[in-house]
């Protein structure tokens, strides 16, 4: 489980919910996915770009996503 509060622009994709409450690691694949074009990519940290780099090998099927 991914808690969003620890990862600035996945929290921020979460504006209507509340973002310590743990979402599936799935479902933060398919929110960045869905919402990339509102991803600030130049804010991404270290940690989220990895964050999304293993979401992408484990639900990308073979698709990564542009984080930096």
């Amino acid at each position: 489980m991914i808690v969003p509060a620890e990862f600035p622009q996945l929290q921020a994709l979460l504006w209507n919910r509340d973002a310590v409450r743990p979402i599936s690691a799935e479902e933060a694949f398919a929110l960045y996915e869905r919402n990339w074009r509102f991803v600030d990519q130049a804010r991404l940290t270290e940690r989220e770009k990895l964050l999304i780099r293993n979401l992408a090998d484990e639900f990308g099927h073979g698709v990564l996503l542009t984080a930096g």
